[in-house]
């Protein structure tokens, strides 16, 4: 009786079997012979379930972020002011929790600039768009509320893509452990001119 493999199973389990090969040595350092033996299956059966690497840290991407997706709403419905949550939402870019999601995250941003192709494009910009209007959200409820002036609405796109902007440049100049207090500055900041008092 031939045995019946979960095929989408199968490749979640794949790409989970080298994540720490991807993580310790980047993707552009390991060859797909590395992958398999950290998979435990042979070189075919990586190229039956992924055309190349990059393919694999798209699918560790995508799997992690939706389940940072889930953690984040259970933290952010236990927050009360609109500031903890915008708080909340920023600590994707420092926190210990995530630094596994972040680091792939930068091979998934080197990989779409250096050779994008149209799913990871398109995956690219559906994270954007749909959290963008998440954040969005959290700051109208803010205004809804009475916590904040309505002006800083036209100020939420800009809000918004200071985290990632932190995050890019500290990446590129290894400094990391300084977003924490970047942001927690602004957005404090932020909040003091924009907060009704």
């Amino acid at each position: 009786m031939a045995i019946i493999v979960d095929k989408k199973q199968k490749k979640i389990d794949i790409a989970f079997a080298c994540k720490e090969l991807i993580l310790n040595k980047g993707i552009n350092n390991i060859t797909i012979s590395e992958v398999a033996k950290s998979a435990k299956i042979g070189k075919g059966t990586v190229y039956e379930y992924f055309s190349n690497k990059d393919e694999i840290v798209f699918e560790l991407v995508n799997i992690l972020m939706s389940q940072h997706i889930e953690k984040l709403k259970i933290a952010l419905a236990l927050k009360t002011s609109t500031k903890d949550k915008i708080l909340e939402f920023s600590t994707f870019f420092y926190s210990e929790d995530e630094l596994e999601l972040r680091k792939l995250y930068k091979e998934f941003i080197s990989i779409s600039l250096a050779s994008p192709r149209k799913e990871m494009l398109e995956f690219q910009a559906k994270c954007t768009e749909s959290y963008f209007i998440w954040f969005y959200e959290i700051i109208q409820a803010g205004v809804d509320k009475g916590e904040l002036k309505k002006e800083i609405l036209l100020l939420a796109k800009g809000i918004f893509v200071v985290g990632d902007g932190m995050f890019m440049q500290n990446s590129i100049n290894s400094k990391e452990s300084d977003i924490e207090n970047d942001l927690t500055i602004f957005i404090d900041t932020l909040f003091s001119l924009m907060e009704i008092k």
